[in-house]
């Protein structure tokens, strides 16, 4: 019974890992398609939200099942606990890749708008982070981790920026309101996707540590 026990606990790390990879594909994908204004590859990171919605189903599926049969306790607990928080955290990822998606299509049919550095720059942290953040999974590495938490101040910062530049081109006619609104749900949508790295983060010093650090509870102490 125990070593069934400790079979499933490494098909569910398994399965996560592969909905981690398949999350951030689709992101990669519709990170693309923003950069080189690719309406196929936008329309493909639709069909990848299919599989990733398919895969989170499975993977709660898997944790109720755990949970109903066994009684597990310490690690194991707090594994489960961080599985079923992260794949509902990849689940979102996948979500704002396709609203990145969607802002794609819809740049296509406002000419003259151009994709701004700033968005160029959260999109390189937007995709380091979750990496990271995947990476620290898999190896329990909570030193990576916690690089991830560090790293989330940059594209905030990022983010205001680039909602007061659309406002001032926008003021001054440089840029439509509706050129300015996609830009600002771009960005909008790439700090969800650092924020939601950033909890996975979490969760892996949690199940690794049986620490909580979130709400900047570790961020000034790892400076």
């Amino acid at each position: 019974m125990e070593r069934r026990f400790e079979r499933n606990l490494e098909d569910l790390k398994t399965a996560l890992a592969k909905m981690g990879s398949v999350a951030e594909e689709s992101l990669g994908v519709a990170l693309k398609a923003l950069l080189s204004g690719d309406q196929v590859l936008a329309q493909r990171v639709f069909e990848m939200e299919e599989k990733i919605n398919r895969l989170e189903i499975e993977i709660d599926t898997a944790i109720i099942d755990l949970l109903a049969l066994n009684q597990p306790v310490a690690g194991d607990l707090r594994f489960i606990i961080a599985t079923q928080k992260i794949n509902n955290d990849l689940e979102r990822i996948g979500d704002h890749a396709v609203n990145i998606a969607e802002s794609v299509l819809t740049l296509q049919t406002l000419p003259g708008v151009s994709i701004p550095p700033e968005i160029h720059q959260m999109v390189e942290i937007a995709r380091t982070m979750l990496k990271q953040a995947l990476d620290s999974f898999i190896l329990l590495d909570t030193s990576l981790a916690r690089t991830v938490l560090r790293t989330d101040d940059q594209i905030d910062d990022l983010n205001r920026l680039m909602a007061q530049q659309v406002i001032t081109q926008v003021k001054n006619n440089v840029l439509t309101i509706e050129g300015g609104l996609e830009l600002i749900r771009i960005s909008r949508n790439l700090e969800r996707i650092a924020d939601l790295s950033t909890n996975i983060a979490e969760d892996v010093i949690f199940e690794t540590e049986a620490r909580v650090v979130k709400h900047h509870a570790e961020r000034n102490d790892t400076n």
